[in-house]
């Protein structure tokens, strides 16, 4: 069964690995703000194609208070070659923390059963799942989430976009 909204964010324990800092980092870093924690792999086409919009997020939303998780779950015996996976993270960006999740220990925790990738968990400044979205839309569903938790970047744009009017 997938989350439920309202549902506490699971522990970050349990990666085979971390890249770009300790799991214990991650959970500091996502305490008292939004969190989105997205599941990737490398061999998903749709989440290469995303994964430069959730940099993009993760850089111009920090300053709002948005902390970003990238967790890589191998679908296939050979997605879980851990150097594979450091070259996709330079490839793509990834500069927030990425848990390794070989055994699965994550998408068990975030109840992920069937694995899905990609696979987007909003959290709220509490740690309340507010959204969770999957699969091929699931970046247009996590984004209309991502506004209605940060409705002041609405009216940041809105104020840019009158000020070059």
């Amino acid at each position: 069964m997938p989350m439920r909204i309202g549902t506490q964010m699971p522990s970050l324990e349990g990666a085979t690995e971390w890249l770009n800092a300790t799991g214990a980092h991650a959970a500091a870093e996502a305490e008292g703000h939004p969190t989105l924690v997205h599941f990737w792999s490398g061999s998903c086409g749709v989440c290469k194609e995303n994964l430069p919009r959730v940099a993009e997020w993760r850089d111009t939303r920090a300053a709002e208070g948005l902390r970003v998780v990238a967790v890589h779950m191998p679908r296939y015996e050979a997605d879980t070659d851990t150097e594979a996976v450091r070259e996709a993270v330079a490839e793509y960006n990834i500069t927030e923390p990425c848990a390794v999740d070989n055994e699965h220990k994550l998408r068990d925790a975030f109840q992920n059963e069937r694995g899905y990738v990609p696979a987007y968990y909003l959290f709220d400044a509490e740690g309340k799942l507010r959204s969770f979205a999957a699969g091929e839309r699931g970046f247009a569903m996590i984004a209309a989430a991502l506004e209605r938790l940060l409705p002041k970047a609405e009216g940041r744009k809105a104020g840019e976009q009158a000020a070059s009017s």
